[in-house]
């Protein structure tokens, strides 16, 4: 036994060193795309990250950054390392957790722990952990600044200490491991809330070692531990945020204290009744009750982190995200209420009206003023129509168009439901069925929201396009052919553009042992193949139900189901000792047979998945997300400004600003963000060397339930507005400049759509807004007409500043659709590089097609100035996001190309379009139907040999998409019509290209080919 202890813990240590080189050799030197950016940035100088927050991941990141001793361009790499520790950690615990289940497995009918047991139980841990080591979703974790890594951790570590706590169940001491847990759980929380999905595992843990189990035992049990995770998630982490707000409204609203007071006697009473409860329970030897006392206390330990984020917040910090600078705010960052709600149990469908709207929770504003908390609004609960809410909604977002369209894919006809107009009149919509949302929720939300992810990992991956349930985007696959055709087709005829670094392979051998293994551990040991089914179920099926997930999800959302796929890692292991044993019964119990079934299962399933997926998880070398936000900011003048809009072009630039103190002198400005009232506030503030934005409406009406939308009411008014005379006017407390309800409310409006800003033409060029040589083109002023029915605070404050800038800093955009409904002046906005630059100046060769362009400008820049993160080079792996991204580089290419030929600089346009080919090359980024745009100039120009190589490549790919799908039966070819159309469509175009171009081989080769298959058909 003490031979066994030794080699367990070098068996843990041995895998916790394979996984920490795994991912130290192919963690991501910089920061990655999404969250990551903004988590590296608030662990670095601990703000205020999104809500719900993350403070104990901050605080640690913290800690791992002045590992970069001062370098800061390695401070993100660092908090990389991390992660990667994070996930060796998370290895480390689970070899131990397989072991631990596989001897009492392996003894479970009594009997000597022999050699070949032990080999076993130790093989089992070695396969299980290594092949979640390289599982597809833990591993993407694993490499990057993001909280998923740290909380499966901490998922690990609870779930080995339950373990451990069962062994040691009748020590006197045996409570310390319920209070680690409870303490760690309450960790986990400043990381992330997947851990509490642990605590129906671990109360079948405690249940089935404490008592003899019975029916009822085990539904009370079952009913008990959700409870618990319910009481946690739902009250003791709100409502201790919830009663100090009521403490607080009660001390300042009602007693006249001033503010946080209530908090101060609120969090006083909360630790007198600790302290006494646990005395009280001392005195009286109640043991089970002391220990759900410090539980409690303990759990609200690890809560405690949340401090940080109200302490930072109350610092003012550059990024303070909702400001959560006291109890009342802090609870609405914590409920996320920026972010909405949706249905679980009862709701609407996509499609049903709403039929009325009640006042739902206040919300309340701290007014300095007054010295109290002042109500300025209410949130809105929609009611719907009852003939179109169901139980169990899964059919319900109406965000989208689109989604409505993927909806009625999985409906059959409906009900008709006449429902009434707000008009009085009535009109007749479709009703899915309950089958209908059925449906949806097991072929979507389970399917390919969950199963697919699953078999993504034990597997194989077709590609990481996102998908939609494509036959071509990121399906799961095995590499056995006639499987493969059956469910997605020959993939050795799957068109070239379509695989790629993420087109992995496992033959379904990790699948296979874990279910060998999850059968053996039933008939071996139930009860705990019921644990380990709670863990898996829980962090898999139980968050698709509880996520109620919406189609076209702007990424693929695996890595919220890691915890899920470790607990099938176990059964993994565990296939391992049942094979062992099979093969023992009739070979006799040797030693070599655990040996070599351990051998042959790690070269099998893991062996084969580390081969097959190092390519796509390695991001060494790639600095693409820190790279684009470089050539975002690299090139704006001094003291700009720049409108962002989503997550991939804000957070890199926050990243680089915040972390590596790149151009701190430009103010970035998220749009969407600008719509809550504090981030407005934050603009009116100085951050580095980025002055406050002018705004001529004061702070105090840009406040919480301050102009959250101002409507228009038209009034007779001669030609267009002046911005600033618009302003002001919406700015007025003047009778005339609001509008007066029946319910007594006047908010303010503003009377016409028709706008003018004047220009300051010397100002202009004194302040590098246009370039001089530019200046004989500046206009008077700038006309335009606004195509909204009401203005919301960030359209509001984006307008503000525009009005009140008075031609002193630089505008920029990342993409003039950002504010594109209030300020509709494309003829004015400049591509500059990776940037639009908003000039009062019209491009005389400005065109619908290309927009305006600083042609020899944007040339210099893309040409000399600008880095793409590697991506052309053969070792480095190009990611999804950063083909995504790629899109708009390839945009900004050809504009700028096309723009210098409408110059006559042809040269500078073939050299333009060469250099985009070579930073972004063909075996990388595949070339889609966008293409034809480069072929086309390339063909203008004179470039024959570039076009025919783009020609060649674009046939290539849509010759193979019609090989694939004709592939099918006829059946399946004509459920994809559409495809063969389209990709025939493709086909002959390259055709009438090339006979245009007098490329008349190149015509034939398409003409016949068209010719062929259209006989076969």
């Amino acid at each position: 036994m003490t031979n066994y202890r030794k080699l367990n813990n070098i068996g843990g240590w041995l895998v916790f060193a394979i996984s920490t080189i795994v991912y130290f050799l192919t963690v991501e030197p910089t920061a990655s795309w999404w969250d990551c950016g903004e988590y590296i940035a608030t662990a670095y100088k601990l703000q205020v990250g999104h809500p719900p927050g993350a403070p104990l991941f901050q605080m640690i990141g913290r800690f791992f950054s002045l590992f970069a001793f001062g370098d800061v361009t390695k401070v993100a790499l660092m908090i990389n390392v991390m992660s990667a520790l994070c996930s060796s950690f998370t290895i480390l615990f689970l070899f131990w957790t397989i072991t631990k289940l596989a001897k009492k497995v392996a003894l479970i009918n009594g009997g000597e722990f022999t050699q070949p047991k032990m080999f076993a139980v130790l093989g089992s841990g070695l396969v299980g952990a290594l092949a979640f080591t390289f599982s597809d979703s833990f591993w993407f974790s694993a490499v990057e600044g993001e909280v998923y890594a740290m909380s499966s951790f901490f998922t690990a570590l609870v779930f080995w200490a339950i373990l451990k706590w069962e062994e040691e169940a009748d020590d006197k001491y045996q409570y310390r491991w319920i209070i680690l847990i409870a303490y760690l759980i309450g960790l986990s929380i400043g990381v992330h809330l997947l851990n509490l999905l642990a605590i129906p595992a671990i109360a079948y843990v405690y249940y089935y070692k404490k008592y003899e189990p019975t029916t009822k035992g085990l539904i009370y049990t079952g009913i008990f531990s959700i409870l618990i995770l319910a009481g946690i998630m739902y009250i003791l982490v709100p409502w201790i945020v919830k009663m100090s707000t009521l403490f607080e409204l009660l001390f300042v609203n009602t007693f006249g204290l001033p503010f946080n007071s209530g908090t101060f006697v609120y969090f006083a009473l909360l630790i007198g009744f600790i302290v006494w409860g646990i005395r009280y329970t001392i005195r009286r030897k109640k043991v089970l009750l002391n220990t759900l006392m410090l539980a409690f206390v303990f759990i609200l330990i690890g809560y405690s982190s949340f401090f940080m984020l109200v302490i930072r917040s109350n610092a003012n910090v550059p990024i303070d995200e909702n400001s959560p600078e006291e109890a009342i705010s802090m609870l609405s960052y914590l409920n996320r209420e920026q972010y909405g709600s949706w249905p679980l149990i009862h709701g609407p469908y996509f499609n049903a009206p709403v039929i009325a709207q009640e006042n739902g929770s206040a919300k309340y504003f701290k007014d300095k003023k007054a010295g109290k908390y002042t109500i300025v609004g209410h949130h809105i609960e929609a009611e719907y129509d009852p003939k179109l809410t169901t139980f169990f909604p899964r059919m319900w977002s109406d965000r989208e168009p689109r989604h409505a369209q993927i909806y009625k894919r999985y409906m059959s006809k409906g009900k008709p439901v006449r429902v009434v107009n707000p008009d009085g009149s009535t009109k007749v919509l479709t009703r899915p069925t309950f089958a209908d949302n059925l449906r949806f929720f097991f072929s979507y939300q389970v399917g390919h929201m969950y199963l697919r992810y699953f078999m993504w990992n034990f597997s194989g991956r077709q590609n990481d396009i996102e998908s939609q349930g494509e036959i071509i985007h990121g399906n799961w696959i095995t590499g056995i052919g006639f499987i493969d055709r059956m469910l997605v087709g020959d993939q050795d005829l799957l068109p070239d553009a379509y695989k790629n670094e993420a087109t992995n392979t496992f033959f379904l051998l990790p699948l296979l042992l874990g279910l060998i293994g999850a059968f053996y551990h039933f008939i071996k040991n139930s009860k705990d193949t019921w644990v380990v089914f709670l863990l898996f179920f829980m962090t898999g099926l139980a968050i698709v139900i509880y996520l109620n997930q919406y189609p076209n999800q702007p990424r693929e959302r695996d890595y919220a189901f890691a915890g899920s796929f470790y607990a099938f890692a176990i059964w993994i292991g565990l296939g391992v000792l049942g094979i062992s044993e099979f093969i023992s019964k009739y070979l006799g119990s040797k030693k070599m047979v655990p040996v070599v079934v351990s051998l042959l299962s790690l070269i099998l399933v893991p062996g084969i998945m580390a081969s097959e997926g190092w390519d796509d998880h390695d991001r060494s070398g790639k600095t693409a997300a820190r790279d684009f936000a470089k050539n975002y900011l690299g090139t704006m003048a001094p003291n700009s400004v720049i409108y962002t809009i989503g997550d991939n072009d804000t957070f890199p630039l926050w990243y680089v600003q915040e972390v590596e103190d790149f151009r701190t002198d430009v103010r970035v400005v998220n749009h969407m963000l600008s719509s809550g009232e504090w981030y407005v506030l934050q603009l009116g503030k100085k951050a580095y060397e980025a002055d406050p934005l002018p705004f001529a409406i004061p702070p105090e009406k840009y406040d919480k339930g301050q102009n959250e939308y101002v409507y228009y009411y038209p009034r007779p008014i001669e030609g267009a507005m002046d911005l600033k005379t618009f302003i002001n006017f919406i700015k007025s407390d003047r009778p005339e400049s609001k509008l007066h309800f029946p319910n007594g409310d006047t908010p303010n409006f503003f009377p016409t759509l028709k706008v003018k800003l004047k220009v300051d033409s010397a100002a202009c060029v004194d302040n590098g807004i246009v370039p001089k040589e530019l200046a004989h083109l500046i206009v008077d002023e700038i006309e335009w007409e606004l195509k909204v029915d009401g203005l919301y605070k960030n359209d509001l404050a984006f307008l503000d500043f525009v009005a009140n800038n008075d031609w002193t800093r630089p505008l920029y955009f990342t993409n003039p659709i950002v504010v594109d409904q209030v300020f509709d002046i494309r003829e004015y906005m400049f591509l500059e590089g990776s940037v639009y630059r908003f000039m009062p100046i019209k491009n005389p060769n400005y065109t619908d097609e290309l927009g305006g362009v600083s042609e020899l400008a944007s040339y210099d820049i893309l040409m000399n100035k600008t880095q793409w993160g590697n991506l052309n080079n053969p070792h480095v792996t190009v990611d999804r996001e950063s083909t995504r991204n790629n899109l708009s580089a390839s945009q900004n290419f050809w504009r700028t190309a096309r723009a210098l030929q409408h110059i006559g600089e042809n040269e500078k346009a073939i050299k333009l379009l060469d250099k985009y080919f070579e930073i972004f090359p063909f075996d990388k980024f595949p070339l889609d139907s966008d293409a034809l745009r480069f072929l086309f100039v390339y063909y203008q120009l004179g470039a024959i040999d570039q076009a025919n190589m783009v020609w060649e490549e674009l046939y290539k790919r849509y010759t193979q998409e019609v090989e694939f799908y004709l592939s099918f039966g006829l059946r399946k070819q004509r459920f994809y019509e559409n495809q063969l159309t389209s990709a025939f469509s493709e086909i002959q175009t390259l055709s009438g290209l090339a006979e245009n171009y007098e490329q008349a081989e190149l015509a034939k080769k398409a003409d016949d080919f068209i010719v062929e298959k259209l006989k076969g058909l």
